[in-house]
């Protein structure tokens, strides 16, 4: 699982149980809460009639009379008004049910008459919720004597609107911050995760070894384990390059200063002038390979170790096509070689022009140098699939199936049918730069024998991929 929806389903866990801890809280403190507020209510109004009544109740007045002192109170409030004498038998009852009948065994007369708080509820239809009543006592005193019981009953239903229009607000404002929430959650953790993902192509792309170039990563701390990486494998690659390099250079250079030494010792004895010459020739034929190869690897240096292409300018195709073809006009004259150029009108590509024109010329003069005398080196430009496909192709004998994996290698080289070898640098350089530009290089065999060199780079239309 990636982590940004690791993240999220995190957060959604967290604000999901929050808000149901939260909602549950204040849903069931609602109906608690109404209660009480009632029953306060109740227990004012109780005490208030029983403080009107006492003076009648101690001289015997008579249901009519209490109705009379209490009436308003009941029919405007919506309670049930009873009270029961000292013995707990009822004198009066607003709905004029329980006259007469023994209360002194219900909570709220039995404790009242004890000097206790009394209250109870009861259900007028057994099982119904919706049919609770709520009964608050108080005592009906003759100074400090209770001689009688005054009850105000209110049903649990009178609130029970009240109670549902709380807790719809609650649900409603609780699920609009819910929602709230878990937007803002999913804003934070899509940009979180977009940030990782473009730490993780960076990372992939180090790994694999290609061109890469470190994104903007904003100002977090993932911006700062981001150029941590990059500036731990800049020290990394720079030292494990430098091993590479030194090694592989200080092979290929025994070879010319072996040749280069045989030579000179040679020279300082007496022997023929043709001789002499032959050696210098030697000499100097095995110094321009040193430098040669000393140029080609620098070149290959710094290509390598580029990340991305700074000044990239829209190039015209047949143009390119057209410099690299004057800059070996001499040694395809040399080896009686034709060129034959094929390029598309109003072919336009991005990059860096002398990067360009120095891997297509590496190209080209592979092709030169395995074409047999008076064969056709053709050179062609075309649309493929939104890309610029620029090809060398020779008639030469081709790529034996052994070297067909190598040919990228740097130092690695085939033999020319002249006997010469190359300094085995062309091709990866061809390959960097192919890489710089977003493109891709390949080697292949022709169709109709020889070799077919690839170049497949992006049209000017075309973003530029660096990574």
């Amino acid at each position: 699982m990636k982590i940004g929806l690791r993240i999220l389903l995190g957060y959604f866990l967290i604000v999901g149980l929050a808000a149901w801890f939260l909602l549950n809280i204040f849903v069931q403190e609602v109906k608690p809460g109404a209660r009480s507020t009632l029953e306060a209510a109740m227990v004012d109004t109780a005490q208030l009639l029983a403080q009107i009544v006492a003076d009648d109740m101690k001289e015997g007045a008579s249901a009519r009379t209490l109705l009379t002192k209490i009436a308003a109170a009941s029919r405007s409030a919506g309670n049930r008004i009873t009270i029961t004498d000292g013995k707990g038998i009822v004198r009066f009852d607003s709905e004029g049910k329980a006259v007469g009948q023994d209360y002194s065994r219900w909570n709220d007369v039995y404790l009242t008459l004890r000097g206790k708080y009394g209250a109870r509820m009861s259900s007028d239809v057994p099982g119904e919720y919706g049919s609770l009543v709520m009964y608050v006592a108080a005592p009906v005193r003759d100074g400090d004597r209770i001689i009688g019981v005054l009850t105000v009953g209110k049903p649990i239903s009178s609130v029970q609107g009240f109670i549902e229009r709380s807790q719809r607000k609650i649900l409603k404002w609780g699920a609009l911050l819910l929602g709230l929430s878990l937007l803002i959650g999913v804003v934070i953790t899509w940009r979180m995760a977009s940030t990782v993902n473009k730490l993780m192509v960076f990372v992939e792309a180090v790994q694999d070894g290609r061109k890469a170039v470190m994104p903007k990563l904003g100002s977090s701390e993932i911006s700062t384990l981001g150029h941590a990486l990059e500036a731990m494998r800049a020290k990394l690659e720079g030292k494990d390059y430098v091993e590479t390099l030194m090694h592989t250079l200080t092979h290929e250079l025994k070879s010319p200063i072996a040749a280069i030494q045989a030579a000179a010792e040679l020279l300082e004895e007496d022997m023929p002038p043709e001789q002499r010459r032959q050696f210098l020739a030697t000499i100097q034929a095995q110094n321009a390979r040193q430098r040669d190869l000393i140029d080609k690897l620098l070149a290959l240096v710094r290509v390598e170790k580029q990340q991305r292409i700074d000044d990239a300018i829209p190039l015209d195709a047949a143009g390119l096509l057209q410099d690299v073809a004057g800059d070996f006009q001499s040694r395809l004259a040399a080896r009686q070689l034709t060129l034959e150029m094929d390029a598309e009108p109003a072919l336009e590509l991005q990059g860096d022009a002398l990067l360009l024109r120095q891997a297509l010329g590496n190209l080209l003069d592979n092709a030169i140098g395995f074409a047999p005398p008076g064969s056709t080196v053709r050179l062609s430009a075309h649309r493929s699939d939104g890309h610029v496909e620029i090809s060398v192709s020779d008639a030469g004998p081709g790529i034996p199936a052994y070297a067909k994996a190598r040919l990228f290698e740097r130092f690695y080289s085939l033999p020319r049918p002249d006997g010469a070898k190359s300094t085995g640098l062309g091709l990866p350089f061809v390959r960097e730069v192919a890489a710089l530009h977003g493109g891709s290089a390949q080697v292949a065999n022709g169709e109709d024998g020889g070799c077919r060199a690839t170049l497949l780079l992006p049209l000017h239309t075309e973003r530029i991929n660096n990574a």
